[in-house]
């Protein structure tokens, strides 16, 4: 695959945050007195806008949802951040790309100060020439937006550039780009959800990823 630069989902792709983003998730429900004990049941919660989640889900209204995004964010940015750990060959992935001169870059839903502290924190943020996360006002959360800010602000050519990710929002983010997409299913969108998409490739693994760039 020929991309000089290839641009990265952080959850569900380079790292699993299930724990960190699950418990943060409990937490802002119970305070808004909605109690909900089984952790497996919010992990749809990792990838998409946590305030359109809050409000699908639980059926809120805007201002309740940024009441509950808030107190996500009060445990989060604590402690539910460090609750999270890189997939077991990240590290090589990245190297090689490196090595092979390529441009990285991390494109997330997720605040851009949160992603950078995740990042620098488990040590791969050097792998990256800039990270690009939404605004704690929710401006770019929507992956669509975000790719075209990145794409703008970094002067890249959309044949040139690849967007891997782990659910339905990273494709249409980049097919609405023009970007050639591909879908990863070791994370938490399912192998239908990404399918139906109509990703330019998709790899059921990680290793299966690391060995489509040689």
């Amino acid at each position: 695959m020929n991309y000089r630069n290839i641009l990265f989902d952080l959850d569900g792709t380079l790292t699993d945050p299930r724990e960190g983003i699950t418990r943060s998730v409990q937490y802002a429900l119970a305070k808004l007195d909605i109690h909900e004990p089984d952790l497996a049941s919010l992990e749809h919660f990792i990838g998409p806008p946590l305030l359109q989640c809050f409000m699908q889900t639980y059926h809120l209204s805007e201002a309740r949802a940024w009441e509950a995004v808030n107190h996500y964010r009060d445990r989060f940015k604590v402690t539910g951040l460090y609750e999270n750990r890189v997939f077991d060959g990240v590290e090589t992935l990245l190297a090689r790309l490196g090595e092979q001169g390529r441009t990285l870059y991390i494109a997330t839903s997720k605040p851009t100060v949160f992603a950078r502290e995740i990042a620098r924190h488990f040590g791969f943020d050097r792998h990256f020439r800039r990270i690009y996360g939404s605004e704690l006002d929710g401006t770019r959360t929507n992956k669509v937006d975000l790719i075209a800010h990145l794409l703008e602000e970094e002067g890249l050519a959309a044949e040139d550039t690849l967007m891997i990710g782990d659910r339905k929002h990273d494709l249409i983010g980049a097919s609405r780009n023009g970007l050639h997409g591909a879908g990863v299913g070791y994370g938490f969108g399912s192998r239908e959800e990404l399918l139906d998409e109509s990703p330019d490739y998709y790899f059921a693994s990680l290793d299966e990823l690391t060995r489509a760039f040689g």
